[in-house]
């Protein structure tokens, strides 16, 4: 029972022997200092990132649990081609979980901490799947009246990735982009944003239920890999909307190569004369993601003026500098209802994420299958 001196937080340790085990551990709070408050936290989002930590490649299909109903304990085997990659975490136990949403219920005796009592707040810092977070002021943000814990739990993540492409494009000299696994719920906020901005998008996804989820949202250009016409379609939108930067997040397999030879095509169909190095268009793919964690294949059908690379939010946040993430926070939280809005098919608690069925859903990573757990459900 969590009184607030102590709180489950749940774990994910990766030993020597090649196996993962997850599993809930009794923390005590520590007293917040000055500059610090302690939140209840009741919303905390299973991001794709947050799955790498906690669960990564282990095969979760032949999971063991033992330990109690209350306190139980999930155990699998890594594969050991994984095992070379994880030689920087073996054999510790580590909390998981990059963001989340509660109510602060002790503080610190600065004025701007003791401003923040009982107040819903938006949290990040790791950790986040745990009853209690002791946090600085600096990390939290206040959520406007009216939003719950539930409506800013995925406040950061999600919302300031989607941001940052948008930004990125701009920042380096491009007009639209494309964007894959566009049905997710990042991709559902992309498609908001660039609506509202008069961005261009271009919306590859795998099916046609997932089509079905962006058009009710508006969005213009969609196209399904799995379609026999789909590199035809996919040029057609390139043409259309003139985009030349991507963000991938399937990252295995053909489709990153695909999305530059289409681009190349575009810009062919556009350009004023022939070069036998192919266009002079800058096309640009940044792989954000691993829906697929095969090797990137590149088919070079697309000359020479490319870029494949990797991008995360963090060091673009370190990039850009505080006072351009704090505008773009503040946009987060004057649309966190609307653009910026989260939905979630399930709500558990920090033992029912140790779930076998539960995990079995979530480590899918399907569209339209997010998990929000609060780890006070119950408490």
């Amino acid at each position: 029972m969590a009184d607030g001196k102590s709180g489950l937080q749940l774990r994910s340790l990766v030993k020597k022997s090649g196996e993962l085990e997850l599993s809930l551990v009794n923390v005590p709070t520590p007293e917040p200092a000055e500059d610090e408050v302690v939140v209840r936290v009741e919303a905390t989002p299973i991001n794709p990132s947050d799955l790498g930590l906690l669960i990564g490649p282990a095969d979760m299909s032949a999971a063991q649990v033992s330990g109690t109903k209350d306190s139980p304990v999930v155990t699998a085997r890594m594969p050991e081609a994984a095992m070379r990659m994880m030689g920087a975490r073996l054999d510790q136990s580590l909390p998981v979980g990059n963001e989340g949403a509660g109510v602060v219920v002790k503080t610190g005796s600065s004025d701007a901490a003791k401003a923040l009592m009982g107040k819903t707040v938006s949290i990040i810092g790791g950790a986040m799947y745990s009853q209690y977070r002791v946090m600085k002021v600096r990390d939290v943000m206040e959520l406007p009246p009216g939003t719950t814990a539930a409506d800013g739990a995925s406040w950061f993540v999600n919302p300031l990735t989607a941001l940052g492409m948008t930004e990125t494009m701009r920042r380096e000299n491009h007009k639209a982009l494309v964007h894959t696994a566009a049905a997710s719920n990042l991709g559902q906020m992309l498609n908001k944003i660039c609506i509202k901005d008069g961005i261009g998008l271009v919306n590859i996804v795998r099916s046609k239920e997932q089509a079905d989820i962006l058009r009710k949202i508006g969005a213009k250009h969609i196209v399904d890999s799995t379609a026999p016409t789909f590199m035809e379609d996919l040029t057609a939108a390139l043409v259309e909307t003139g985009a030349t930067i991507a963000f991938d997040a399937i990252g295995g397999g053909k489709l990153a190569s695909q999305i530059l030879t289409a681009m190349e095509i575009a810009a062919n169909k556009t350009a004023k004369e022939y070069s036998r190095y192919g266009s002079n268009v800058y096309k640009q793919v940044y792989i954000y993601g691993s829906l697929d964690n095969r090797p990137t294949e590149l088919t070079r059908a697309f000359g020479l003026t490319w870029g494949v690379g990797g991008w995360l939010l963090t060091p673009f946040l370190q990039k850009i500098g505080p006072a351009e993430i704090g505008r773009l926070r503040q946009r987060v939280a004057a649309e966190l209802k609307t653009t910026f809005a989260s939905h979630y098919t399930k709500v558990v608690s920090l033992t029912e994420v140790l779930d076998p069925a539960n995990i079995a859903i979530y480590n899918k990573r399907s569209t339209g299958e997010k998990f929000l757990i609060n780890p006070n459900k119950g408490a």
